[in-house]
C-alpha cells in the first residue's frame, strides 16, 4: 500500500460517522448491509449516509454491490488489512510480528543507556 492510499483511507476514517459506519460494516462481515440499515443503526438520514459511504468507497475501504433495488455495502478487508500492515510494519523494529503476538516495540537504545555498557 502506498502512502497516498494510506492518507486517503485515514482521511476517510477521520470523520465520526464514517468511522462508525466502517466499524459497523466490519462487524457485518462479507454479507454487508444496505445503506438504509446503516443509516438507521447510526441515527443518520439516508442522504447523509450516502455521502459518507461514498467517501469510504472512494478510499477503497468499502465495496458496493446492487441487490435488487438496494445497494449493499461491505468492508473491504483486503484494504483494511493492508492499512493495518502499513501502520504496524515497523512496530517491532522492522521484524514482522506473528499473528499470535501483539506488537510490543522495544525501547530504542541510546548512547547514554547504561544497559548498552554491560557486556
Amino acid at each position: 500500500m502506498d502512502s497516498a492510499m494510506v492518507i486517503r483511507a485515514l482521511g476517510a476514517l477521520s470523520q465520526e460517522h464514517r468511522l462508525a459506519a466502517f466499524r459497523l460494516l466490519v462487524q457485518a462481515g462479507d454479507e454487508g448491509m444496505p445503506a438504509g440499515a446503516i443509516a438507521e443503526k447510526l441515527g443518520l438520514v439516508a442522504s447523509s449516509m450516502s455521502f459518507h459511504l461514498a467517501a469510504l468507497a472512494n478510499a477503497g475501504l468499502v465495496t458496493q454491490r446492487r441487490q435488487s433495488r438496494l445497494i449493499i455495502y461491505s468492508a473491504n478487508y483486503g484494504v483494511m488489512n493492508a492499512l493495518m500492515g502499513y501502520l504496524t510494519e515497523n512496530c517491532c523494529g522492522g521484524v514482522p510480528c506473528t499473528t499470535e503476538e501483539m506488537c510490543c516495540p522495544q525501547p530504542m537504545a541510546t548512547a547514554n543507556d547504561p544497559e548498552e555498557d554491560v557486556a
